[in-house]
């Protein structure tokens, strides 16, 4: 009959700890004067010690395991879960540490793993620190670090750093080195190295290296390298290296390095080349170019090398050529055109008509 390795250095380990009070069971051995346990021990109030757990019960006190439990493991361990180097549980509340760190179910408390530490079907509540990822298929809440990766099939409540990826929405802090995506709404402050994206609305602070996008509105603060865009509206103040867009509405403050649009434009609109709008309210700031599309309207000032107004301009456009569909104001410039006019349709200096 041949002994593995591993059941003879368990024997050894009993009968040098403690050889008087060693009890034999099914699956391992518990010294019952220390609640040390040796083995797959299923339930234990105290110290335990096994290779992989497949029987855990519930453990109260410390859980030592040098691999992660069997798939489907249904036990809790309440206190400490230590790997050496990977440990977890079905559902684990206290302390967990080791190399990587698994939970079937749930996980509460504080983990740090060196590699990894995932939650396969719940959520985790707690501080959490992932040297390359950290994950749970529900919620994460509390303050959770990842070196490299950082998701959820849930949502984010609390801090997050890392490369972040969430199926719902975030809420709070939450930091990626390369970027940050929400698949539900965001409310807080969110910062993307690379870029931001959030499938649904974006209240709060959103600032991406390269671009942040919503797919419904922004309302706050947004800051992206190169681009800010929303498939429903931007409130606030936008401010992006190259453009700013929306699909609907712009309101607030927006600059842009070359161009701002939206079919609704309210507020101040500064970009450093063109701007344009169907309906345009307040002020634009374009030195090249500034358009309101057909049947559009401005209503306000527009200070463009170019006023191109396709509909209705109701207020005061400035540069070097003003054209203006139907002119309810003034126009500055070397050349004003108001093609409502039926006489002075075209004049230099200004054009005038109520």
């Amino acid at each position: 009959m041949s002994v593995r390795p591993a059941t003879l250095l368990t024997c050894l380990l009993v009968f040098i700890l403690h050889p008087p009070v060693a009890l034999a069971q099914d699956s391992g051995f518990k010294l019952a004067v220390r609640d040390v346990g040796i083995g797959d021990v299923p339930r234990l109030d105290g110290l335990r010690f096994n290779y992989r757990d497949r029987r855990l019960k519930r453990i109260r006190g410390l859980n030592a395991t040098l691999w992660a439990p069997r798939d489907g493991s249904e036990g809790s361990v309440i206190g400490i879960a230590l790997g050496l180097p990977i440990t977890g549980g079905g559902r684990v509340a206290g302390l967990a540490l080791g190399a990587g760190v698994l939970a079937e179910e749930s996980l509460e408390g504080i983990a740090i793993a060196a590699l990894g530490l995932g939650v396969v079907e719940g959520p985790f509540r707690g501080i959490g620190i992932g040297g390359l990822g950290l994950g749970a298929q529900g919620d994460l809440e509390g303050i959770m670090i990842s070196g490299v990766g950082l998701g959820t099939g849930g949502s984010i409540r609390g801090v997050a750093i890392g490369g972040i990826g969430g199926g719902g929405d975030v809420q709070g802090l939450a930091v990626g080195g390369l970027g940050v995506g929400a698949g539900g709404d965001v409310s807080g402050l969110i910062f993307g190295g690379v870029g931001t994206g959030v499938g649904g609305d974006v209240h709060g602070i959103a600032i991406g290296g390269v671009g942040v996008g919503a797919g419904r509105s922004v309302t706050g603060i947004a800051i992206g390298g190169v681009g800010v865009g929303a498939g429903k509206s931007v409130t606030g103040l936008a401010v992006r290296g190259i453009g700013v867009g929306a699909g609907s509405e712009i309101k607030g403050l927006v600059i842009a390095g070359v161009g701002v649009g939206a079919q609704k434009l309210t507020g101040l609109t500064v970009a450093g080349v063109g701007a344009g709008g169907l309906e345009v309210t307040g002020l634009v700031l374009a030195p090249a170019y500034f358009q309101v599309e057909v049947g559009g309207t401005l209503r306000g000032v527009s200070v463009s090398a170019v006023n191109r107004i396709r509909g209705q301009q109701r207020g005061l456009t400035i540069g070097i050529v003003n054209i203006a569909e139907e002119l309810h104001g003034l126009q500055l410039g070397l050349v004003n055109i108001a093609r409502n006019k039926s006489s002075f349709s075209v004049l230099p200096i200004a054009n005038f008509h109520r």
